[in-house]
């Protein structure tokens, strides 16, 4: 797996296959703002401007999934002002999307262990799903306190109780009815994931869902990941040849 760097993308023909689903490791806030001697602050908050600025492009695009990774369980390990400075621009820019997505069609989810946020923030991811839920444009998954080991985890949890109810015996577990038992069962797998901030790993990011992704790393910190830099990543994408462990 080798970086993507940064240039111009070579147009695409219009019948070029669009990814269905479109994940994003929204990487390098912190760099940003040292780079520009703010604080870590400055560039969390720019990076949340960046988020709602590329929902709205995916969107237009005509992408129909796309996860992007808030806030991992790892993340927590950060120092407390800057975890709780997340945490209210969590809040702001969540309040903001009840009003700014109704436009453009968007649903909501979110996946992850959102109990162990503060009450008025788990009320308001309650209330951002349950308001766009019968959309019909693009599904935005925002991971939220979300870690790929955690979902496993879970998913193992709860295939071991039905087991233990004998509803299902272990000769009968398949990876379907792992897939089955993840926090988004009913969506496809990301097709491209995109990591900005010329990082090169997946940070425990959609573990089990990755198996067969196409991994672009690109070499901009996640608040100057625009629309070029999306489209970059796209064509990247449509060069690819997609076998599957098959010979094609």
């Amino acid at each position: 797996m080798s970086i993507f760097k940064r240039k111009k993308a070579k147009e695409q023909p219009e019948s070029a296959a669009l990814p269905q689903h479109v994940a994003l490791i929204m990487d390098g806030n912190g760099r940003w703002a040292k780079k520009r001697g703010l604080p870590r602050s400055a560039g969390h908050r720019a990076g949340a401007e960046n988020f709602k600025k590329i929902v709205r492009y995916a969107s237009a695009r005509g992408i129909r999934y796309l996860s992007v990774y808030a806030f991992s369980t790892e993340n927590w390990n950060r120092p407390q002002e800057e975890v709780s400075t997340l945490i209210s621009l969590f809040i702001q820019y969540l309040d903001e999307a009840l009003r700014d997505f109704v436009g453009e069609n968007i649903r909501v989810r979110f996946m992850g262990e959102t109990d162990r946020f503060p009450q008025d923030l788990q009320d308001l991811i309650a209330r951002v799903e349950e308001t766009s839920h019968d959309r019909t444009g693009m599904t935005l998954n925002v991971c939220l306190n979300y870690g790929g080991r955690c979902e496993l985890k879970d998913a193992m949890q709860k295939i071991a109780r039905r087991v233990q109810s004998g509803e299902l015996v272990p000769e009968q577990i398949t990876e379907q009815t792992i897939s089955d038992s993840l926090y988004c069962p009913d969506e496809p797998d990301p097709d491209l994931i995109v990591r900005p901030s010329g990082e090169l790993r997946l940070s425990n990011f959609l573990l089990w869902q990755s198996a067969y992704s196409e991994l672009v790393f690109m070499d901009v910190l996640w608040p100057d990941f625009g629309p070029e830099q999306f489209d970059e990543a796209i064509a990247e994408y449509q060069k690819r040849s997609r076998r599957f462990g098959a010979i094609r």
